[in-house]
Parts: C-alpha cells; sequence; structure tokens
C-alpha cells in the first residue's frame, strides 16, 4: 500500500465513523470495484431504481451493470420530451432506491450537494426508501463550510461544462453567484443526520470519483 492509499484509508475510515455517528450506514471500499459489490448487495431486480445526474455511477459500472443485467432501472433520459423527463423525475421521487454522489463530504459526517432542478436533493431529503451515495476520497473536505466552498467552487462549475449553460461558470471556469435561469446552484442542500436512521448508505471509495 502507498502512502497515499494508507492517508486515504485512514481518512476515509475516519469519516466513516463520524458518518455512522450521525445514524447514516456508512461504509470504505478501497477500489470502484468493491464499491460496486458493496453497491449491489443492497440492490435487487425487483425494485424500482432511479439516480441523479452523476458520472460516479458510470465511473464505478453501477449504471451500466444495472442496464445490461435486467434491473428495473426508472431513467429519465428515455423521456422523449422535457415534459415527460420532468415527469420521470417526479416518480423517481417514489421508486424503491435513489443512486447519486455528493459534492463532498465534510470530516465530521455531513453531505452538501448543490442542484439546479433539485430533483436529486429532494430524493436525497424525501421519498425513495433507501438512498445509495457513493463518493471518492476526493470529495472529503474538512468542514461543513468548506464542503460548501466546494460544491460551490469546484463541483458546480465542471458539471456545468455537461450542460452548457448560460451561466458565468461555464464561460469562465468560476463561480460568479449567479442567478442565472440555467444556474445549477438554485438549491444547497446539508444533511447533517440521516432520518430514519440507515435510509441513506454511503460508500466512501479511495479513488477519486466524480467532480
Amino acid at each position: 500500500m502507498t502512502p497515499v492509499e494508507k492517508r486515504n484509508q485512514k481518512l476515509g475510515e475516519k469519516v466513516v465513523k463520524a458518518l455512522e455517528s450521525r445514524h447514516f450506514e456508512a461504509c470504505w471500499c478501497a477500489t470502484k470495484e468493491e464499491a460496486l459489490q458493496k453497491a449491489l448487495g443492497w440492490l435487487d431486480k425487483q425494485m424500482q431504481i432511479s439516480y441523479g445526474g452523476t458520472a460516479t455511477m458510470e465511473e464505478i459500472g453501477l449504471l451500466p451493470y444495472l442496464r445490461e443485467n435486467g434491473y428495473n432501472l426508472l431513467e429519465r433520459s428515455k423521456g422523449k420530451t422535457p415534459e415527460e423527463q420532468a415527469e420521470i423525475m417526479r416518480r423517481a421521487l417514489l421508486c424503491d432506491t435513489f443512486l447519486m454522489s455528493a459534492n463532498a463530504i465534510s470530516e465530521d459526517g455531513q453531505l452538501v450537494n448543490v442542484d439546479g432542478r433539485a430533483n436529486r436533493v429532494a430524493a436525497l431529503c424525501f421519498g425513495p426508501k433507501q438512498v445509495i451515495v457513493v463518493a471518492g476520497v476526493n470529495k472529503i473536505v474538512r468542514s461543513a463550510e468548506d464542503a460548501v466552498v466546494r460544491a460551490r467552487t469546484i463541483a458546480a462549475p465542471i458539471n456545468a461544462q455537461r450542460f452548457d449553460g448560460d451561466t458565468p461558470c461555464t464561460k469562465q471556469g468560476v463561480c460568479g453567484d449567479c442567478k442565472s435561469p440555467d444556474c445549477i446552484c438554485a438549491q444547497i442542500v446539508t444533511t447533517r443526520l440521516c432520518k430514519p436512521a440507515g435510509r441513506i448508505k454511503v460508500i466512501l471509495v479511495g479513488e477519486p470519483l466524480g467532480f
């Protein structure tokens, strides 16, 4: 194990304990392959499963696996019109399992997420029977305040490039604290406790994942 891997594991195990103290179910996986197997252990083909915009679930291979193996996956991309996509997002709030990452996680176990349409953070807060959050070690920061900064100044400007909206961060690469209709920081949600206990399951991964 390299010095970086040793450090990441010790940090990850510390954050897992902090998450557990806040009633999340949490675990540490050294690799994305381990994370994939852990997530699959919480899923079955009888569940209706949906997800928020997440590069992480693609990176660990979970979404491709679910598509290729006949899981009941509810995907907004299958909507042929904006109205159909919005209806799928509403239906996702009543699914059995919602998959997502986090924009940042503080060392004391708080999740921070920014969202444009709020479908992802809405599902995190209430609705689906369980939420599985997978986050790379790169998402861990010192404090909840640092987590907001990371979400606004690192995650959001990178994610904005995926959508090519009319925002300062799309054009300049940095947050402009905008009020644009295309803003992807309309909602800023800190999840400091998991209620009911264990509903949100967090897998921390010892590799950089997502943005």
